[in-house]
């Protein structure tokens, strides 16, 4: 008998010609099948418990005081020292390592080789104990560091939905805001604040205690050892070359706002006047413009200054 028969058989399917072949189990017919009394219903299967859907590759290390929710994902040789927490919905790559107290909220997803929370790299640290405190939505690609605060009871911090390329660094007491992307190789130093909607351009530097307003931009390979105003787009080491258009309308500021931020970026920069001066003599109408002012006026290390390049509109504002 064919192997298909045998098959057909053993199911009670019959041989090659169809009929059941003696001794095989039968099948009922379809009209004698169970079903449940009219106007009932069969219950419905149980949902598995929330706690199933973890899933911890067998290679990973996890400290027994580590906090893992139950629904998050620990990939292959990934290591969690003691005080980690890791929140529902994570994801962590493979080869990930997380340390020091480091708190990550929820939907974060960690691609393999990143290192968060590690002793930060200033000779000041006492080694006390120091956070990394993470919102929901990041998002960390390969070999991604950050560095856990300096000195006891400091956090560094990262906010919510950013976007942090391969090999971005944060160093120890950064604040990043909301909706920033830091593309490949970006180098924050110490202390350094990053507020909502800033984008930074591949390999770029950011000094120690210096500041990124919102919507900045800075260019690739851009280099600041001064504060950064809102809105505007870093060129080269230390200069400014406008503000950042492209950014605002897609932020949705409106075309008024707008040509009020144009016309306080040339009040500011392209007055003669040294910046902190300009924006004290200035004044704005919308949320946009007075930020901008209140950036600079509250700034202590100095703001970025426009710079005379050449080419079409670049130290007007028509970036």
């Amino acid at each position: 008998m064919p192997a298909w028969a045998e098959r057909r058989a053993s199911l009670g399917m019959g041989g090659p010609s169809g009929r059941a072949m003696p001794g095989a189990p039968r099948r009922k017919p379809h009209h004698c099948r169970q079903f449940p009394p009219a106007g009932k219903r069969l219950p419905r299967p149980r949902a598995r418990p929330l706690h199933s859907r973890r899933v911890i590759h067998p290679s990973a290390l996890i400290h027994p005081e580590a906090r893992v929710d139950p629904t998050a994902e620990i990939g292959p040789y990934a290591v969690l020292d003691a005080g980690v927490e890791v929140g529902p919905g994570c994801r962590v790559g493979p080869h990930v390592y997380l340390t020091g107290r480091t708190v990550l909220g929820p939907r974060n997803v960690l691609h393999a080789g990143c290192v968060l929370g590690d002793a930060p790299q200033d000779l000041k640290h006492g080694g006390g104990p120091t956070r990394v405190v993470v919102g929901e939505g990041n998002v960390f690609r390969e070999h991604v560091t950050v560095h856990r605060a300096t000195r006891p009871g400091g956090e560094t911090v990262i906010g919510s939905f950013n976007y942090l390329m391969q090999h971005a660094h944060v160093g120890h007491d950064c604040r990043v805001g909301d909706h920033v992307t830091l593309a490949g190789g970006a180098l924050l130093a110490g202390h350094v604040v990053v507020e909502d909607r800033a984008v930074l351009s591949g390999n770029v530097l950011v000094h120690q205690f210096v500041r990124v307003g919102t919507l900045a931009l800075m260019q690739g390979g851009a280099g600041i050892s001064k504060d950064l105003a809102p809105y505007t787009v870093a060129a080269g080491p230390n200069g400014i070359a406008g503000l950042n258009t492209v950014g605002l309308r897609r932020a949705g500021v409106t075309a008024a706002v707008r040509l009020e931020l144009r016309r306080l970026y040339h009040e500011v920069f392209l007055s003669g006047r040294s910046p902190r001066a300009a924006a004290a003599a200035a004044g704005a109408k919308s949320p946009e413009g007075r930020r901008f002012l209140d950036f600079i006026r509250a700034s202590m290390r100095g703001v970025v200054t426009a710079r005379m390049m050449r080419g079409r509109g670049a130290a007007a504002g028509e970036s």
